[in-house]
């Protein structure tokens, strides 16, 4: 065997390994994300979102019957979950609802009576 002839064999056998390695990087699926996805069951609606000046990852959880929502974060230090903040849901829609004095009250509606 000339040595000529078996460097163009292990260059040609490092080449195909190579392409191969490329191929498989280039087909691997991308990482999964869950920023943005929510779940829903029963009277609970859960969705996950971020904070970019903290770089965490935050879980909302809204139980719909009693219109509250909680928050949560993992610590990766502690390897735990928190507690963040707790939030009425009904407080804030009835804060967000005008309530103008000034307005004249509706009047009832006219009813034939028989």
């Amino acid at each position: 065997m000339d040595s000529k002839n078996f460097a163009i064999g292990v260059l040609s056998t490092t080449a195909t390994i190579l392409l191969v390695g490329v191929i498989l990087v280039h087909s691997r699926s991308n990482e999964a994300l869950a920023d943005g996805m929510t779940a829903t069951g029963g009277g609970y609606i859960v969705t996950v979102g971020n904070l970019t000046w903290n770089d965490e990852e935050l879980v909302y959880v809204v139980d719909t019957s009693t219109d509250k929502m909680t928050v949560y974060r993992f610590d990766g230090n502690r390897r735990q979950i928190e507690l963040v903040q707790g939030v009425d849901l009904a407080e804030l829609k009835r804060a967000s609802t005008p309530n103008d004095p000034q307005q004249p009250a509706q009047p009832k509606p006219r009813t034939r009576q028989p």
